[in-house]
């Protein structure tokens, strides 16, 4: 399968990559900057919110599937945020149309549902949306324009709402949010070869012991996480605010650090 990565410089695109090379396929590079030292597949410096830039990467590249990992990780600007995650899936969304490309795997985010307290038990793809903060605000957007594309042009999108994607866990609340290397780029395999889905949201998380979420969204997609940050747990010291980032599914990002104007 020929794959263009959005954001494919980022830490979430260094490991994807590579990791569908390893798998057989063959990527195509998209993002901001140039290529890092020692990429061996196409790249494209673009910005995903140039709907003419992409538009241009697409008609030079035949391609089968977009992996969409592009965007701000950080909180910003209601607008910046909307242009980050909403118009750069906009672009990508089109440009799949004109060319015909039917399948997209989104980097989504537990921040979507980041507000949804902890007490409202595990989880599942049917949790409404209820973002903690404007990046979460943009991310659950972005869910819905891919739902519409769906419905309208029957494409097929993957939302894959990503825990903590990290090499190791480093606090306590990832022993229950971690997506390990391993299990991100199995994920997103899943993703991009299961059998029409239409439709659908998994959550991005490792076989966790304490996961907060479920898993058998993405187990009926093919996604069989292998390792669990339990591994790790002895490790993890506790902290001053264990106890507030496990209130909400969002952990930090929804205490009042993070409350700010939406235009500011």
């Amino acid at each position: 399968m020929r794959v263009l990565v959005s954001g494919a410089a980022g830490s979430l695109g260094r490991v994807i990559t590579v990791g569908l090379v390893e798998r057989g396929h063959d990527v195509v590079g998209l993002d901001l900057v140039p290529a890092p030292e020692g990429t061996t597949f196409p790249w494209h410096e673009a910005d995903c919110a140039d709907a003419d830039a992409v538009a241009a990467v697409f008609a030079e590249e035949r391609l089968d599937a977009v992996v969409h990992l592009a965007g701000a990780p950080e909180e910003l600007s209601l607008p910046d945020e909307l242009t980050s995650h909403v118009v750069t899936t906009a672009a990508l969304l089109d440009a799949m149309l004109t060319h015909r490309v039917q399948r997209i795997v989104y980097a989504g985010s537990n921040h979507a549902v980041g507000r949804t307290p902890r007490a409202d038990g595990e989880l599942t793809e049917h949790a409404l949306p209820r973002p903690d903060t404007y990046y979460g605000v943009a991310k659950v957007t972005a869910e819905a324009l891919m739902q519409l594309f769906v419905d309208r042009h029957g494409i097929d999108a993957v939302c894959c709402r990503i825990g903590s994607f990290l090499e190791a866990p480093t606090s306590v609340r990832a022993l229950s949010t971690w997506l390990s290397h391993d299990d991100g780029v199995r994920m997103v395999e899943a993703a991009l070869t299961t059998p029409a889905p239409g439709y659908a949201v998994l959550y991005g998380i490792s076989a966790n012991t304490r996961a907060w979420w479920d898993l058998e969204p993405g187990r009926r997609l093919g996604y069989e996480p292998q390792d669990d940050a339990e591994a790790f747990a002895a490790g993890i010291e506790s902290g001053p605010d264990d106890e507030a980032e496990a209130e909400f599914v969002g952990g930090p990002f929804a205490l009042a650090q993070f409350h700010r104007p939406a235009l500011g």
